[in-house]
């Protein structure tokens, strides 16, 4: 994927997948100290179970994860979780430690969260839970993706800390050698780490072989001195690997886990998109979420979009201009008689050709204008904007037809259903799911279940009304 083609996605990404009515919700409950509150209006699932951790491990560690809970921002960790490009969804079956803990035993306690499955990434939720090394079946939190040394990005009280990780603040940067700015890619954080390294190696020791650095298929090292600090890489290395992704360094570090060899948090990687789409001039200070933009771009406020005012569509109907507009839920055609309407409903049944504004109303039903503003919300788990989005244009009481926009909120019920039996641990062989998914539904991506579900959803019949009241009543 090209450099602009990224910043393209990720541009979609932040109109779509923290939408403005989630982070004024969770941030007015966070502020109030209702931290539980806050994460269910950011999609968060609590499992956390703060008396199970004081009758373990004391009142002190139950203490300190109440006190990080508090400071947890759910909408801002939302926005910085890993995503898989180009979509923009949340990367599946990930946990990320957002804090560690020292155990009375000698142990490590994590404070994680996770994301489900790919085969029920459908509603984007994730949750928040506990894990120590007792926890033998919940899944290793991935030192990759780790976000304890990177607290800026889901504590509220440390967001001001972006500007400086993230190499924008002026004071930040630091030279790496002659020439080394010129050859590398705009989103490599280059000029962090080092210094990120040396947070890594500070928080866990001296690796022997020093830091990974993880650029897709390729690998840095970053070799540290004689006092145990990472260095930055020569430009000669840098040079090397943008010529034929060659390892500089270690060889052994191609392999997953080397023995010996840190890795570079993901975070600490990357510049994060949110600069880079500022510098390109795709995305506005205001339309960042506040806590970014306080630490991008202090002083900036965030704009508010207008909500769509339901208005008069017009259609030339045999010559003739007409009018459609919502009247009392339901879309209708205002210059035709009751009677007529009827009549032509009956007639375009039976075969014949029907009435363009009928025709208009029918397709509006079927594949509205909206359907990609529509399916990206639902993408995004953004179930009510894309129902206010629908009901907006087709009226609150208005019965679709079968087409796209039916079988995308078909798709998403059933996306629900599948997150459900996730949450209950049921396998998802035991899920009623058409005999078109693959036989191997944990290989499966998200979008390939959607895709089965979307395709085979054409037999179902009189489900629109029932598929937008479950998903009303289930959010």
């Amino acid at each position: 994927m090209t450099e602009n083609l990224r910043l393209l996605s990720w541009q979609r990404v932040r109109e779509y997948a923290v939408p403005p009515p989630m982070i004024e919700t969770s941030t007015v409950r966070r502020q109030v100290g209702d931290w539980a509150g806050a994460c269910a209006a950011a999609h968060v699932d609590v499992d956390v179970d703060l008396r199970e951790l004081r009758r373990r491990h004391g009142v002190e560690l139950a203490a300190a994860v109440r006190a990080d809970l508090r400071r947890l921002a759910p909408d801002l960790l939302r926005w910085h979780m890993p995503r898989v490009l180009p979509d923009g969804l949340l990367r599946p079956g990930t946990t990320c430690t957002l804090a560690r803990y020292p155990l009375p035993d000698g142990g490590t306690g994590h404070l994680v969260v996770r994301t489900p499955p790919a085969w029920a990434a459908g509603p984007q939720r994730m949750s928040l839970a506990w894990w120590d090394a007792a926890d033998t079946a919940a899944q290793h939190p991935d030192r990759r993706f780790r976000l304890d040394l990177h607290r800026h990005l889901w504590d509220a009280r440390r967001g001001g800390e972006l500007a400086g990780r993230a190499g924008h603040a002026p004071d930040a940067a630091a030279p790496v050698g002659p020439g080394a700015a010129t050859v590398v890619p705009s989103d490599w954080a280059v000029t962090r780490w080092a210094a990120e390294a040396a947070l890594l190696v500070e928080s866990d020791g001296v690796p022997d072989g020093g830091v990974a650095v993880h650029l897709g298929a390729r690998r840095l090292v970053l070799r540290p001195d004689d006092t145990g600090t990472p260095q930055p890489p020569a430009p000669e290395d840098l040079a090397n690997l943008l010529d034929d992704g060659r390892l500089s360094g270690t060889p052994q570090a191609r392999r997953r886990q080397v023995p010996g060899i840190a890795v570079l948090p993901h975070a600490a990687t990357w510049v994060p998109p949110d600069v880079l789409l500022l510098r390109a001039g795709l995305i506005a200070p205001g339309d960042l979420h506040p806590l970014v933009a306080q630490a991008l771009a202090p002083g900036s406020t965030r704009g508010r979009r207008p909500a769509p005012v339901p208005g008069t569509r017009h259609v030339d109907c045999r010559g003739d201009a007409h009018r459609l507009a919502v009247v009392d839920g339901v879309l209708t055609a205002l210059d035709h008689a009751p009677d007529e309407i009827r009549r032509e409903e009956l007639l375009a049944r039976l075969g014949g050709r029907p009435l363009p504004c009928l025709h208009v109303i029918d397709q509006l039903h079927r594949a509205p204008t909206a359907l990609a503003d529509v399916r990206a919300r639902l993408d995004h788990g953004d179930v009510d904007s894309a129902l206010a989005t629908v009901e907006d244009l087709l009226g609150a009481e208005a019965v679709l037809r079968a087409g796209d926009l039916q079988d995308e909120l078909a798709a998403v019920a059933a996306g629900r259903a599948a997150y459900g039996a996730y949450r209950a641990d049921l396998l998802p062989l035991l899920l009623d799911v058409d005999p078109e998914v693959p036989p191997d539904p944990w290989a499966r991506s998200d979008r390939g279940f959607r895709a089965s579900v979307v395709a085979s959803s054409t037999h179902r019949r009189q489900r629109d009304r029932r598929t937008r009241r479950l998903l009303a009543a289930s959010h």
